[in-house]
C-alpha cells in the first residue's frame, strides 16, 4: 500500500500539470475561438465601418466619410418607422398565436389516447418545413383566391374569395410564421408538462378540484418558465423574418408587410445603398439586444421566482 508520501507527491506533481493542461487546452481551442471571433466581429465591424460612410454600388467612386447623416436620413424616414411598427406586430402578434395554441396542443398531446404518437408528429412537423417552403405552400395551395383550398371552402358557404395578401396582408404572413413556430412552442411546453408530477394533479383531484381548476392552479403556474424561455428564443428568430416576406407579399401592398429586416433588404439590394443599409442594420443590432436584455432579465426573474 502506497503511504502518505506517496499520495502527497502525487497530488503535487498532478496539480502542477494542471496549469499545462489548462494552456494546453486553450491552445487546441484557440484555432476554433479565433475563427468564431472573425466570423462574428468582421461583418459587424464593417457594418458599423460603412454606416457612417456614403457607398452605392451604382456610383461607387462617391465614396466617403459622412458622420452620421446615414443615421439622420434613417431616424427622419417614415418608411424606418413603419417598418420598426411593422416588426412589432408581426413579432407580438406571432407570439400571441404560438404560445395560446403551442399550450392547447401540449394539453391535448399530453393525454392518452389512440394515435397520439402520429398527433405529435403532425403537429410538430410543421416546425422541420423550409421556411420559402411553407410561404409558398400557403400562398398558392392555400391562400389563393381563385384556386386555394380557403377559397373552395368560403365557396361551399356561399361566401366571397378573399385576396389574402391584398386586403389583409400582415395578418396572412402572420398566420404562415405561426403555423411554423406553433411546433416549437408545443415542443417546449408539452416537455414541461411531462416533468410535471401526477401525483400532485391527483392530490388535487382527491380534493375536489375540477379540471379547470387543475389547469388554471396547477398545469399554467408549471408552464410560465418554459412559455418565457419560449418567447424569448421564439422572439430573437422572429425579428429576423424576411423568407416568408420575399416569396408571398416583397413587402407589400405598399409598405404593409416591410419590417426592418426586409427593409434593410431593400436599402442593400434594391437600391445599392450600402451606407443607408449599414445604418439600418446597426440599429437593428440594437434594437434586438433591447429586446434580448429585457427577455433575458424578465425569463431570469420567472426563474429565480
Amino acid at each position: 500500500m502506497m503511504d502518505a508520501t506517496t499520495l502527497s507527491g502525487e497530488a503535487i506533481a498532478a496539480g502542477s500539470l494542471a496549469p499545462a493542461r489548462r494552456r494546453l487546452s486553450w491552445l487546441m481551442l484557440s484555432p476554433a475561438v479565433g475563427l468564431l471571433a472573425v466570423w462574428a466581429f468582421v461583418p459587424l465591424a464593417m457594418t458599423l465601418v460603412y454606416s457612417f460612410r456614403r457607398y452605392n454600388l451604382l456610383y461607387p467612386e462617391r465614396n466617403g466619410f459622412v458622420g452620421i447623416r446615414n443615421y439622420e436620413y434613417l431616424l427622419s424616414d417614415p418608411s424606418f418607422w413603419t417598418a420598426i411598427l411593422n416588426t412589432l406586430v408581426l413579432v407580438l402578434g406571432v407570439l400571441a398565436v404560438t404560445i395560446v395554441l403551442g399550450t392547447v396542443f401540449s394539453l391535448l398531446l399530453n393525454q392518452n389516447f389512440p394515435g397520439r404518437a402520429a398527433a405529435r408528429l403532425m403537429v410538430i412537423a410543421p416546425f422541420f418545413v423550409l421556411p420559402p417552403v411553407a410561404a409558398l405552400i400557403w400562398k398558392n395551395l392555400l391562400f389563393d383566391p381563385l384556386n386555394g383550398f380557403i377559397a373552395w371552402l368560403l365557396h361551399l358557404a356561399g361566401l366571397p374569395a378573399i385576396a389574402w395578401f391584398t386586403h389583409v396582408p400582415m395578418l396572412a404572413l402572420m398566420v404562415i410564421v405561426a403555423w411554423e413556430w406553433t411546433p416549437f412552442a408545443t415542443l417546449i411546453l408539452l416537455t414541461a408538462l411531462q416533468s410535471l408530477d401526477p401525483e400532485q394533479l391527483e392530490a388535487a383531484r382527491m380534493d375536489g378540484a375540477g379540471p379547470t381548476n387543475r389547469v388554471i392552479y396547477i398545469v399554467l403556474p408549471h408552464l410560465a418558465r418554459p412559455a418565457a424561455i419560449t418567447i424569448m428564443m421564439e422572439s430573437i428568430f422572429l425579428l429576423s423574418i424576411f423568407a416568408e416576406i420575399l416569396t408571398t407579399t416583397a413587402g407589400g401592398p405598399g409598405e404593409a408587410t416591410t419590417t426592418l429586416t426586409y427593409l434593410i433588404y431593400i436599402r442593400a439590394l434594391l437600391n445599392f445603398d450600402i451606407g443607408g443599409a449599414s445604418a439600418a442594420g446597426v440599429l437593428a443590432i440594437v434594437l434586438a439586444n433591447i429586446v434580448a436584455f429585457f427577455l433575458m432579465r424578465a425569463v431570469a426573474r420567472n426563474l429565480e421566482a
